[in-house]
């Protein structure tokens, strides 16, 4: 059985907030993760034209849109498979649907703590009266990218997602 590496990585939100994340590889200590949480303004440019700009989330109102970016990479010698990065949703935000994107990554989402993962589409709760119906986007708890196939030495990968603080 190959060994799996397991980085926690502590993003900090709005001073009260943490949420960690974490990458795993087959190739021990080959797999770095940076991940950062920003929101996007709309500035004026020299040229008098508006375009937004991302910048650091230190603090973020009720009905703010933050960007949580996650950028993994093979810092090993050998290229590195079975890649997976997951992030929580966190705690008083909901996701924005259709919103994690990560190019050459199967994702995945989970309304459970991350026991068990399904398209978005897919994922399921028990309602109140204990039957199992479609989760809405507020009771998503993680999302889960599975990168396919292997990464080169020194190349990276990037997956992101959005949330609406509540």
């Amino acid at each position: 059985m190959q060994r799996r590496l397991f980085q926690t990585v502590l993003l900090a939100f709005a001073a009260a907030w943490l949420a960690p994340a974490h990458a795993q590889g087959n190739q021990p200590g080959s797999i770095e993760l940076r991940n950062v949480a920003e929101i996007e303004k709309e500035v004026k440019t020299a040229d008098g034209k508006t375009e937004k700009r991302r910048e650091p989330a230190a603090k973020a109102a009720p009905g703010a849109e933050v960007i949580y970016t996650s950028t993994f990479r093979n810092t090993g010698s050998k290229p590195a498979g079975n890649i997976s990065v997951v992030n929580p949703v966190p705690v008083n935000t909901t996701l924005v649907g259709g919103s994690a994107t990560g190019e050459n990554t199967d994702i995945s989402f989970s309304a459970d703590g991350g026991k068990t993962w399904a398209a978005a589409d897919k994922v399921k709760v028990r309602g109140a009266d204990g039957k199992e119906r479609p989760a809405g986007l507020s009771e998503f708890t993680h999302v889960r990218w599975v990168y396919r196939g292997e990464l080169a030495p020194g190349k990276q990968g990037v997956v992101s997602f959005r949330v609406t603080v509540n």
